[in-house]
């Protein structure tokens, strides 16, 4: 009974090894390497949103932050380079049936008020140049935030200084009578809200 057992144990042995090898020279042949499996998955809508603003001009601005909180135990230092984005247009969406007036080939259109739309930093070109904590001081980790935020006020204020909305409502107009010529109108005029 015992050498039944010893010769079954040593022919299933011997099954399961000559399985492994013919699997394993199976997978070595050519044109049978292992391909990497892709798994195709759902894409699901998260959100659907009408857009109607008009954007119509973005500014890339560059600003040197200088953050410091001294204590009387020592300070903590921040400098950074923050590249900055603002964009800005007019928002279609707040046009009435009234500000649209036709007369033959003639369009007269009341155009809302041009608005900054975005403003943000561009996280792949801003910078910490310079970081210094004092001995006794532990490292603040609102100080960054902090400078982010002054950064996007300061390029937001920037830009408006520039001339960024004199810009879009200018852009706004032009890309507009494009829009209404190309329609069959002759004759395009813009009044403001």
């Amino acid at each position: 009974m015992r050498k039944t057992k010893i010769l079954i144990f040593c022919i299933l042995f011997i099954v399961m090894a000559f399985g492994m090898a013919m699997g394993f020279l199976m997978g070595a042949l050519p044109g049978r390497a292992a391909k990497p499996q892709q798994i195709n998955t759902s894409t699901v809508i998260q959100q659907v949103q009408t857009l109607s603003q008009l954007v119509t001009v973005k500014y890339v601005m560059e600003k040197v932050v200088i953050l410091e909180d001294a204590k009387w135990y020592g300070q903590d230092r921040l400098l950074m380079l923050a590249h900055g984005i603002v964009k800005a247009g007019v928002n279609l969406d707040q046009l009435q049936p009234g500000d649209i007036i036709v007369e033959g080939k003639k369009v007269r259109i009341i155009l809302p008020q041009e608005t900054i739309t975005d403003a943000y930093l561009d996280d792949t070109k801003t910078q910490v140049i310079e970081r210094e904590t004092g001995t006794f001081r532990k490292l603040e980790k609102d100080l960054e935030q902090n400078a982010r935020r002054i950064a996007v006020d300061d390029i937001r204020r920037a830009a408006r200084y520039a001339g960024i909305l004199k810009d879009a409502r200018e852009r706004a107009e032009i890309q507009l009578r494009g829009f209404f010529v190309a329609l069959g109108f002759e004759q395009v005029e813009f009044a403001s809200k």
